[in-house]
């Protein structure tokens, strides 16, 4: 016999088995949570629901990238018998780990004399790897030019910020036309506004330079007689 209170929670476990059934059973990956495992565990088996967990695992395979599949392979290693190794001590910032062991690794191609180095990380062993697939690297361009692995990726790269650059100037070209257009139309009201205000003006400064005359000759006469009087 269920409480109320107990309905949304069993409504809740019957929505989630129902949905992950075909997962597996597992235990939950932390210890402090197999109490939560075990009650839905004997509520799904007591209610007659298949048995979940909502735990999922680690093991599934990485995405694969999209833009990869065009590209050539990349290339393989020579072998070992044509490589000649030596460790080198590391330079430049990291510690002792770097400056004081030998974990820097150099490879020689014996047949073509070509010499890669890399100090990529403090571990020796990954060094090795990294410096394998540099040296292919580079025997893969010396070879094959243009068609080489790390040509075909650099054009892809050049290509893609080209057509990244020609977007954002059509972008931006487009927004200064916009902003032109604009400017133009309120230039054009500007000069409508002024030659309203040039016409007003102009049709009131005769009537001004009239009366200004008239009152000049005025006060031109009123000091000459003025002048007159006080002569007699």
């Amino acid at each position: 016999m269920t409480s109320k209170l107990s309905l949304p929670r069993l409504a809740h476990t019957y929505r989630r088995t129902t949905i992950l059934s075909h997962r597996t059973v597992l235990p939950p990956p932390f210890p402090s949570q197999h109490h939560i495992w075990t009650d839905v565990q004997s509520l799904s088996l007591r209610l007659g629901f298949p048995a979940t967990h909502s735990f999922s695992t680690t093991n599934s395979p990485p995405l694969l990238k999209t833009g990869s599949k065009n590209l050539p392979p990349r290339p393989k290693p020579p072998p070992e018998e044509e490589i000649e190794e030596s460790y080198l001590k590391g330079s430049g910032p990291g510690g002792q780990k770097i400056n004081k062991t030998n974990s820097a690794v150099q490879l020689k191609h014996i047949p073509t004399g070509l010499v890669v180095k890399c100090q990529a990380t403090r571990s020796r062993s990954q060094n090795r790897n990294i410096a394998r697939q540099l040296l292919a690297d580079k025997l893969d361009d010396m070879t094959r030019g243009d068609e080489s692995r790390s040509s075909v990726v650099s054009e892809v790269k050049r290509k893609k910020k080209a057509s990244s650059r020609k977007k954002s100037r059509r972008k931006y070209r487009k927004l200064d036309e916009e902003k032109g257009i604009t400017t133009g139309e309120e230039a054009l009201l500007e000069e409508e506004e002024e030659e309203e205000n040039s016409n007003v003006l102009a049709e009131g400064l005769p009537e001004e330079g009239i009366h200004r005359h008239s009152d000049d000759d005025a006060t031109d006469r009123a000091t000459h007689d003025r002048r007159q009087h006080a002569r007699i």
